[in-house]
């Protein structure tokens, strides 16, 4: 199979760099795919500026996940036919029109979902799920604080958090935002600003906040860490404020944000009841059976499907990593493959 696939070394977007080559047959156990469309992710941005730990150090392919057509399986898999149509998730490799990975990381595309939607799914819900559901120990009726809740994470938190009749408020950066949240069925928007604190007071109502799903950082972490209620928990997925628009990262940006950052004295604790968590998803692809035991689950609460807010094409990869560096985007950005 004739692929390309963009490479590089981490350190610059720069160094991206499309590659012609062949696609040897599946092993055992695997299946090859035609991708016909990439999600970005906030971890891609930092992986190819080499802010990521979990990436390889050499030269390698980014990317998170994928949708597209099965072509060929290996030995030993028989719940999957050339011809299928899927979504996966994979440990980097997926910018690429190509790709042969591990059966068990790969679900069938839901019926009626074309593959931009298909590309939108995975990463961002089970982002979303494992933080409320598995550390966030979400239960039906709570308050929940979702930072950048227009965004891919934040769109997928917000449905997970109605199928349970939470009472939401939302966070924006951008006023043009407000109104998608809105749609979707948040009660209560923010755009992130000086007068934070008091409008989230205001915001709550008078209502214990129970969780907070947090992208952003800052004062926007400690804030709400503040106003947790007992045994609230803060479920850190992301810190978008190191992002900025750019080959490489800024560096004063990082250094400022780095310094400022929020101190917690782990004492604290348990004198104010409240729980701390952080992770990232490369934990669930290590553990294939909890990744499927989770989109059980989310079969269950029959959400409606991820937001699509911007497409371009593999050949302009860079500036859609540029726009999505920007903040000025809502819902998914993702590449497709017209080949």
């Amino acid at each position: 199979m004739n692929i390309k696939r963009y490479t590089l070394k981490s350190g610059s977007l720069k160094n991206l760099r499309i590659r012609e080559e062949i696609l040897g047959p599946p092993g055992p156990g695997e299946v090859q795919v035609a991708v016909k469309a990439i999600g970005l992710n906030f971890a891609d941005v930092f992986a190819i500026w080499g802010l990521y730990k979990a990436a390889p150090k050499d030269e390698y392919t980014p990317g998170l996940e994928y949708s597209g057509v099965v072509q060929a399986t290996g030995a030993g898999v028989t719940n999957f036919h050339p011809g299928d149509k899927v979504m996966g998730v994979t440990r980097f490799g997926g910018y690429t029109t190509g790709l042969n990975i591990d059966a068990r990381y790969v679900i069938p595309l839901p019926a009626g979902w074309d593959f931009p939607t298909g590309a939108s799914y995975l990463v961002q819900t089970l982002t979303a799920y494992y933080g409320m559901k598995n550390l966030g120990e979400i239960q039906r009726e709570q308050t929940v604080l979702i930072h950048s809740i227009a965004g891919g994470v934040g769109l997928q938190a917000l449905k997970i958090a109605k199928a349970l009749d939470c009472f939401v408020v939302g966070t924006v950066g951008n006023p043009s935002k407000v109104e998608l949240a809105r749609t979707n069925g948040c009660d209560r928007v923010l755009v992130r600003g000086p007068q934070f604190r008091q409008e989230l007071q205001a915001a709550l109502e008078g209502r214990p906040l129970h969780l907070v799903i947090d992208t952003v950082g800052g004062k926007y972490f400690s804030i709400p860490f503040d106003m947790l209620a007992p045994m609230g928990r803060m479920i850190v997925v992301g810190s978008s404020r190191y992002a900025s628009v750019g080959n490489r990262p800024n560096i004063f940006n990082l250094l400022r944000h780095f310094l400022t950052r929020p101190k917690i004295d782990p004492q604290i604790l348990p004198e104010q009841n409240k729980g701390l968590f952080g992770f990232n998803l490369i934990y669930l692809y290590e553990r294939a059976d909890l990744m499927h035991q989770l989109l059980t689950e989310l079969d269950g609460l029959n959400l409606p499907a991820p937001h699509v807010g911007h497409i371009f094409p593999f050949e302009k990869l860079h500036e859609a990593i540029l726009l999505f560096q920007s903040g000025k985007t809502v819902g998914k950005v993702v590449v497709e493959v017209n080949a």
